[in-house]
């Protein structure tokens, strides 16, 4: 374990230094912006090769075009991928070209306002937040464990905690009413919930994987598409972390060694932090692995 000592108001850049990513592919997705953006510029300051996994590939490119500005050595690419459409996030997998992945950070986040859907008709803060990232690990889960002590890290919320339990009969279907808070709160537990399977599931076989809260209220566009979200943020802003703060527990999970103390984790400020009893209950996370896969296969050509 590293001495050093990292706690809520550490930085990214702090994390990273003395450390060295050469020759390491990395994914992190929604990077174009916020947490993502500072969480791809910190690993490939150190050398990672990185890759920007974005809907929106005009922002990626200009994101990519200020990390080479801060850091003329990066090495760092747009991939078009929006996880709000399966066929799409196919595609990524199909066209990415690397052999192996030593680094997957499912970042991209989504919270709708009111009931919005995906393209293949799931609600759309669970299809992003845990729907499209699943498909997206499963299918580049060879690649992962092709590469030497792979990792894969969840971007979850303190959100997780409410409701305290998954509702699996009514988990991603699109129906009213709808309460914005409590879709968000099921996608973050979602991705607590899928660290933990994907450890169980491949832990054996070499792959560390985990689930961090980044910080309450990081400044960040991330509630764009809601007053509400955006309003609170701006209350909030003069007590919480920058984005290169929050970017600071996910680049610690990314480079902590030995990676057997991060293992099946939840991260916060840079240390594990305590989930709930239902984030970490293996039956819950079995059963939402089953529906997941149910799910991708049931939409495969859709």
């Amino acid at each position: 374990m590293t001495n050093r000592k990292y706690n809520a108001r550490s930085s990214a850049d702090e994390v990273v230094e003395g450390h060295d990513l050469q020759g390491k592919n990395i994914i992190v997705t929604g990077a174009n912006t916020g947490i993502g953006y500072e969480t791809a510029r910190a690993l490939a300051s150190i050398g990672g090769e990185v890759t920007l996994a974005c809907r929106n590939t005009q922002a990626a490119e200009q994101a990519c075009q200020k990390i080479r500005q801060q850091h003329p050595t990066a090495k760092v690419n747009v991939m078009p991928l929006d996880l709000s459409d399966l066929n799409s996030v196919r595609q990524f997998a199909q066209e990415y070209p690397q052999d192996s992945i030593a680094l997957l950070i499912n970042n991209a986040g989504s919270s709708a306002p009111s009931l919005m859907t995906t393209t293949q008709g799931f609600e759309r803060t669970v299809g992003v937040c845990h729907v499209g990232h699943f498909l997206l690990t499963e299918l580049l889960m060879p690649k992962l464990l092709a590469a030497q002590s792979p990792r894969v890290i969840m971007l979850s919320s303190e959100s997780h905690r409410y409701p305290a339990r998954l509702d699996l009969e009514t988990l991603g279907k699109a129906q009213e009413p709808y309460k914005s808070m409590r879709a968000y709160g099921q996608a973050k537990l979602c991705n607590v919930l899928m660290a933990d399977e994907l450890q169980r599931r491949y832990g054996d076989q070499g792959l560390t994987a985990c689930s961090v809260h980044p910080g309450a209220l990081v400044t960040t566009d991330f509630g764009r598409e809601s007053k509400l979200f955006r309003a609170a943020f701006w209350l909030a802003s003069p007590f919480t972390k920058s984005p290169n703060q929050g970017a600071s527990t996910t680049v610690y999970c990314a480079l902590h060694e030995p990676a057997s103390e991060i293992a099946g984790g939840y991260f916060s400020h840079c240390k594990r932090a305590r989930q709930t009893n239902e984030a970490q209950d293996p039956q819950v996370a079995a059963q939402l692995w089953s529906l997941s896969e149910q799910w991708v296969a049931e939409y495969k050509d859709k």
